[in-house]
């Protein structure tokens, strides 16, 4: 639909990039009836582009295209296939060029990754790059954050559904500790790899490059080096570029510069600790994948206690399905905490240890934290200090209540609500609790 370009055209001088590249960017546009429909990767996105983005929308299609109602809905535009063009018998039959292998993993899907509020950015940008790869808005496209958190899995993910839509697609992956090894032995082993020109070679035809765990070239100077003039070679031929780091670049030493600033050119999302209805929802998927039912209090259980990392809620469920079928016993509750009672203990935080972790962020003191003072630089990181450990412990009310001082129970309970509904609208406090999540979770 014409209307719709026109639209978006006036919306980039309304809103700030980021928010078009995130929310208005990957929608596609179709024509229904006397209806305009806007598909989206995600009910995430599409949550969003009615609430902030809706009523605007329609205001410049009513002007751009008469009177025209607008739905937005989670799908894809279904393209039709392009026709296949007869062979000529004066055409000379082509040389099969060997098999590219590109080291995806193709058990790592969209379908197969469990979203929730801590990754749905991440998840609608790498399915973005995988719909319209190398569009400048999402190249290159780096998702940050802990280990163990789903950053390699929608990797593969979108590498896995570019080859989908384009079976022809030279995708390869790469950790980064693969691309500091080829290029040392092409560097000082030339006879036996071909030398630099053919590692220079292999990137040269991809149409996606996936790069696992860059904070490995920190320190690195001639890997880095070599990075940095792949790096420009690929994203000047608009092929696409996916990485992954522990962190922000900008965070990790021994970086040069001039990579943090070309890492920083696309879209860089952080990938936060699942919450708990997430690592719920990944215990039951994962038993599902496994074909073992698994109880929903065992699921809250290791959802409850396993806070870390996806990958440790995965181990503890390998454990008790490894375990399981050794002792030919059903999984119930009584079983999990028997079997997985050394594991749980080691991911328990205390309520002390909050206490010293919210204190150490804000610059506070723990006898500031837990004494009568009542200011607002006390008043709120108590507050989120008291949220964490309703969170993150199993202590009742009253008990959190005599760690900070003595205080009363409902004071507590005041406490988590305020935190739980400014989380919703203060974008700093939900940046510090998602750090303090972190710094808990190592």
């Amino acid at each position: 639909m014409e209307a719709w370009p026109r639209c978006l055209a006036q919306l980039e001088h309304e809103f700030p990039s980021e928010d078009i590249h995130t929310w208005l960017r990957p929608l596609q546009a179709d024509a229904r009836e006397r209806a305009l429909v806007l598909y989206a990767p995600n009910q995430f996105v599409v949550d969003t582009v009615r609430d902030r983005f809706l009523p605007r929308i329609r205001e410049l299609l009513d002007h751009y295209a008469g009177s025209r109602d607008v739905a937005v809905e989670v799908g894809a535009l279904k393209r039709a296939a392009a026709p296949s063009a007869t062979p000529s018998s004066a055409t000379p039959a082509r040389v099969a060029e060997p098999a590219f292998h590109g080291n995806l993993d193709n058990q790592y899907i969209f379908e197969n990754f469990v979203e929730g509020r801590s990754n749905q950015l991440a998840r609608a940008a790498a399915w973005q790059a995988s719909q319209s790869p190398g569009d400048r808005a999402h190249n290159p496209l780096l998702l940050y954050g802990g280990t163990g958190l789903g950053k390699t899995h929608l990797m593969f993910a979108a590498g896995n559904e570019l080859l989908a839509k384009n079976p022809a697609a030279k995708v390869l992956y790469l950790r980064s500790k693969d691309f500091m090894d080829g290029f040392t032995k092409a560097l000082y082993d030339p006879a036996a790899t071909g030398g630099m020109d053919a590692f220079r070679k292999q990137f040269q035809g991809l149409d996606a490059l996936l790069i696992d765990d860059i904070q490995f070239f920190a320190g690195k100077d001639r890997t880095q080096e070599e990075f940095f003039h792949t790096f420009n070679a690929l994203f000047d031929g608009r092929q696409q570029i996916i990485m992954t780091c522990d962190r922000y670049p900008r965070e990790v030493d021994g970086l040069e510069p001039r990579l943090k600033s070309r890492l920083g050119w696309g879209l860089p999302v952080a990938i936060d600790p699942p919450d708990y209805e997430t690592r719920a929802q990944i215990v039951l998927s994962k038993a599902r994948e496994r074909g073992v039912p698994i109880p929903d209090d065992v699921a809250s259980l290791l959802a409850k206690k396993m806070r870390s990392s996806v990958r440790d809620l995965e181990g503890a469920l390998n454990t008790l399905i490894a375990r399981a079928n050794f002792t030919g016993r059903p999984i119930t509750l009584e079983f999990a905490q028997e079997t997985l009672r050394d594991v749980l203990r080691d991911h328990s935080v205390g309520i002390s240890q909050i206490q010293k972790v919210v204190t150490d962020y804000f610059g506070l003191q723990v006898k500031d934290l837990i004494g009568p003072k009542r200011t607002r630089s006390l008043a709120r990181p108590r507050q989120i200090a008291m949220a964490l450990a309703k969170e993150l412990t199993d202590h009742s009310l009253p008990e959190i209540g005599d760690a900070f001082g003595g205080r009363d129970h409902t004071t507590v309970l005041h406490a988590c609500r305020q935190i739980r509904t400014l989380l919703e609208t203060d974008g700093k406090l939900h940046e510090d609790w998602e750090k303090l999540l972190r710094k808990l979770s190592e």
